[in-house]
């Protein structure tokens, strides 16, 4: 791969020194709750069963400065537990005598140290937490800081929001939104690095970072949360896809084009958007073209990602031969590739419809790979595959459990084949270049991410696993 970075990085955030090491307190008791506590989080990974092995890896105890005088102050324990082999964040909150506001938020009494609770539920410990984040505070090893320019109000109370699911995010208000990665790997967090380079860069399509949370991680200056401007007028993108859909559905003679809910012209300017910020990454971040060997080891990874599925899942079998020949036409292209950081996890739920327009969220990748492997350079297309594999998941999710409608079928390929068309169209706009050109790349892409949706569909919903072997028909046919 040769190297020609155009633009330079943001600057790297400065290490933080790691903190001495503190003798942790009834660790059996602890791990006890945890055990019993865990299962019922949203973030949780292993939710369907209660962790084998938990180890706690670092303990830090802050004080937290009460609203008023005469209440009495929590007091903040910020964890990072070993479990099962992933490092989880965990805020808990400890208190001599539990509010009857935060009794939904219990993990249990621990001897010697008080009531334990969730503490992105406690107003106090949060309000706290911004007004570190505010000025620039250093808390036990815990960096708090703030992005220049940016104005964080810290007198709007904090709501936890409930569609969250590998990561906690709680809003302040209509200002701000803190999100907690609770599965952390060393290193600065994707979501951070790329979405301070579009800030500084004015970029309007991603919500601005006003702040951050770092700590030391096994020698790395690591990412525990990012503040930024809250889309409190925005609508997700999903949502907005399936009311369309369910639009088209209720009419029973007329084409996707001539329902009142098309969402086609959001498609296109969502395309507009993919573009933009992706030229601006590009910019701001490293980039570098593509040689053969680069292209070889992409096609391997997704030749080695298809043996592995096609072995577990019978149904993906029959098209494991015509998958393969793709992946390995890819191997031997010679078409030259521009490589550059992309999103890496891109779909209609990763964006939201604001009144200024489309913003792009959560550039973390996948949570618990290693930082490297999330911040490794790739072709754009990934990124465009990903959002059309979007459309077509929003076209067929209303009928997943409802198979058999012949009907409705072919008025959800007409919905998916209108909104992929929109969006390649406002791609081509802003980008000067149609991903439908490179059709080999992103066909190996999109067929990638459908093995991908085999297998997730397999092993979590079966009776949905139709949805992507369905696509990867589609694909192969083209």
């Amino acid at each position: 791969m040769t190297s020609d970075a155009e633009g330079s990085p943001v600057q790297p955030v400065q290490p933080v020194q790691p903190v001495q090491p503190v003798q942790p307190v009834q660790p059996v008791q602890l791990a006890n709750l945890l055990r019993e506590w865990l299962p019922k989080q949203r973030w949780f990974a292993g939710k369907h069963e209660a962790p084998r092995s938990i180890r706690l890896v670092a303990r830090r105890e802050l004080s937290v400065v009460a609203d008023r005088p005469d209440d009495a102050s929590p007091r903040l324990l910020h964890l990072i537990v070993d479990i099962d082999g992933a490092a989880y964040q965990l805020l808990i909150g400890v208190r001599d005598e539990m509010p009857v506001q935060l009794d939904h938020a219990t993990v249990g009494f621990l001897d010697g140290v008080g009531m334990l609770y969730d503490a992105t539920q406690d107003h106090v410990i949060m309000r706290q937490i911004l007004m570190w984040i505010r000025d620039d505070a250093d808390r036990e090893g815990i960096a708090f800081r703030h992005e220049n320019g940016a104005e964080i109000g810290v007198d709007a109370p904090s709501l936890v929001l409930g569609g969250e699911q590998s990561n906690t995010s709680v809003v302040f208000g209509e200002q701000s939104i803190l999100k907690i990665f609770r599965i952390l790997a060393p290193g600065t967090n994707p979501d951070l690095e790329v979405t301070r380079a579009l800030t500084e860069a004015g970029n309007p399509h991603v919500a601005a970072v006003q702040g951050w949370i770092e700590a030391a991680l096994d020698g790395a200056s690591t990412t525990l949360g990012l503040l930024q401007d809250f889309l409190r007028n925005g609508s997700d993108g999903w949502a907005l896809a399936l009311t369309s859909v369910r639009d088209l559905f209720a009419e029973g003679d007329l084409h996707a084009g001539e329902v009142g809910g098309d969402f086609a012209a959001e498609s296109e300017r969502l395309g507009m958007a993919t573009a933009d910020v992706h030229t601006a990454m590009a910019q701001a971040l490293p980039s570098a073209a593509a040689d053969a060997n680069a292209l070889g080891e992409i096609a391997a990874s997704m030749r080695a990602r298809l043996d592995v599925a096609a072995s577990s899942v019978p149904g993906l079998q029959p098209h494991a031969a015509a998958i393969g020949d793709i992946f390995d036409a890819l191997a031997h292209s010679e078409e030259p590739v521009a490589l550059q950081r992309v999103h890496g996890d891109y779909h209609l739920g990763q964006v939201m419809r604001t009144e200024a327009g489309w913003v792009l969220l959560d550039f973390e990748g996948e949570p618990g790979a290693p930082i490297k492997e999330r911040s490794a350079l790739s072709s754009p297309l990934r990124d465009v595959a990903g959002m059309l594999r979007s459309f077509d998941y929003a076209s067929r999710y209303l009928l997943a459990d409802h198979p058999g409608a012949p009907q409705l079928e072919y008025r959800a390929t007409e919905w998916a084949e209108r909104n992929r068309d929109a969006f390649c169209v406002g791609y081509a706009k802003a980008a000067g270049r149609d991903p439908r050109e490179d059709h080999l790349l992103l066909r190996a892409f999109e067929l990638d991410k459908a093995v991908y949706e085999v297998v997730y569909e397999a092993r979590n919903r079966p009776g949905w696993v139709r949805i992507p072997l369905g696509s990867i028909e589609r694909l192969l046919a083209a």
